[in-house]
């Protein structure tokens, strides 16, 4: 049987660390990688000074994992710069915040060309390689320049954008046309396959044979849809479990008997915190009953706060919790918990189980795995609200949650009055809507579906939706 080959930015070697807050990537592949042996290659995590980079393999649980150093420089340029300077903003539709440099491009190539020289030690001819995420757009490229005829499939987890946003982007030709050189390029949505369908015909007038199958010189390159779920059956279990622990109780008796709003997104401008909690404070202002009887946690570990932006929508957000609780708070009553360290994955299932109403509100997100967390973690019999963004992937699937435009304070803040204030009998019907959604497209079956797409025979290429 041929080996799978997981590339992605980074690697998350398994640690006693490895029950905090994953991102959406690492539960996917870990999930995976829990029925299929393999190598997972990427960053270390660890940037070092020139010509002090090594790389390491690790064997655990028939894993191999392959890990590679940075050095500041290829760290400020690669990942800083360009993934997350550039692309990460361009991908978000925030065109405002992207900033752009040759220099940058450079190092994110040179990175991936550095990731591509690592993988030439390891591939055997039959194994197949496994793509993550916008950090890695070139890998494919320079694979196949090392002469590297493999199966190699790309999976984005963020969104992607129409080719209006796209063709923003300096160089954009030299970048997205790289993906051409996978063999199955798989998003999270069909409206973010179908802008990528779109760019490669209207503006590269790439032949195709359908909608989504393109011919690229001798390469044929499938487009497909795989939405990422989780654990669903098993997050349920541990949510329940979790209830019990002294964490969740501890909290809820320091809540004493107030509704509980939950929010847990990383420190990013995508995520909408600050007009979330705007949302929140008009709902205190005209909602007076619920002022003292509700508590609004929001956990939001920081990242990537050595950039700009960055840094200055975290001083924006604790002004905002600052005048909020100042306003409206009391001696024995804390409107806003705002907490900024992450949490393990078990104490944040009980607390989701625990809350009458979560709110997703993300500006824009490739799908969004704290929605469907969240709903997974309910109590059948007493299920929370769902208060999620349209322009969440999620929300593509998730038709039975209260979908608010996050722009629209006022409409945020009318969904919070709505949720809390739900009859048992319509929160048991849209939680047992959405929970048969999750079910369907339960994270166990996601990467044996994208690897069977990359690896049926080139005379059977179809259109792929999971």
């Amino acid at each position: 049987m041929a080996r799978i080959i997981i590339v992605s930015n980074r690697v998350a070697v398994p640690s006693g660390d490895n029950g905090k807050r994953a991102g959406g990537l690492e539960v996917s592949i870990r999930s995976f990688l829990k029925q299929h042996e393999g190598i997972w290659l990427g960053w270390s995590g660890r940037v070092v000074p020139r010509g002090r980079a090594i790389t390491r393999t690790i064997e655990n649980g028939g894993v191999s994992y392959i890990v590679t150093d940075l050095t500041r420089t290829d760290y400020e340029q690669y990942y800083n710069g360009f993934a997350n300077g550039t692309l990460w903003p361009i991908l978000h539709y925030r065109l405002d915040l992207t900033n752009y440099s040759s220099r940058a491009l450079n190092g994110y190539m040179r990175v991936n060309d550095q990731f591509a020289a690592q993988l030439d030690n390891v591939i055997r001819p039959d194994d197949v390689i496994w793509v993550h995420d916008y950090h890695l757009f070139p890998l494919a490229k320079a694979l196949r320049e090392r002469g590297h005829e493999n199966r190699i499939g790309f999976f984005l987890h963020v969104p992607f954008p129409p080719p209006d946003v796209l063709t923003a982007l300096p160089k954009h030709e030299r970048l997205i046309l790289a993906l051409c050189h996978y063999d199955l390029v798989g998003f999270q949505t069909d409206r973010d396959a179908d802008n990528f369908a779109r760019y490669l015909a209207d503006e590269c007038n790439m032949p195709n044979r359908g909608r989504r199958v393109f011919m690229a010189g001798r390469r044929t390159v499938q487009v497909g849809t795989f939405p990422v779920g989780v654990e669903t059956g098993e997050y349920n279990h541990l949510a329940e479990r979790s209830m019990r622990s002294s964490f969740v109780r501890e909290v809820l008796a320091s809540i004493a008997d107030r509704s509980l709003i939950i929010g847990v997104d990383r420190l990013d401008y995508s995520k909408g915190i600050k007009l979330r909690m705007d949302a929140f404070e008009r709902f205190l202002e005209v909602n007076t009953p619920w002022r003292g009887a509700v508590t609004y946690l929001q956990i939001t570990p920081r990242s990537r706060s050595e950039i700009r932006d960055y840094a200055e929508m975290e001083r924006r957000i604790g002004e905002t919790v600052g005048r909020v609780n100042g306003t409206y708070g009391e001696a024995a009553w804390t409107p806003i918990r705002y907490l900024n360290r992450p949490y393990r994955r078990a104490a944040l299932a009980g607390l989701f189980r625990a809350s009458r109403a979560a709110l997703v509100t993300p500006l824009r997100d490739g799908m969004n795995l704290v929605a469907k967390e969240y709903v997974a973690a309910q109590d059948p019999e007493d299920p929370g609200v769902l208060i999620l963004s349209r322009f969440a992937g999620a929300a593509l699937e998730f038709r039975a949650a209260l979908l608010v435009n996050p722009y629209d304070t006022e409409a945020v803040a009318d969904a919070i009055a709505q949720g809390l204030a739900m009859p048992l009998g319509e929160r048991r019907s849209r939680h047992r809507d959405l929970f048969k959604i999750l079910a369907k497209h339960d994270i166990k079956h996601w990467g044996d579906r994208f690897v069977e797409a990359l690896t049926q025979p080139s005379g059977k290429l179809a259109v792929v939706a999971a």
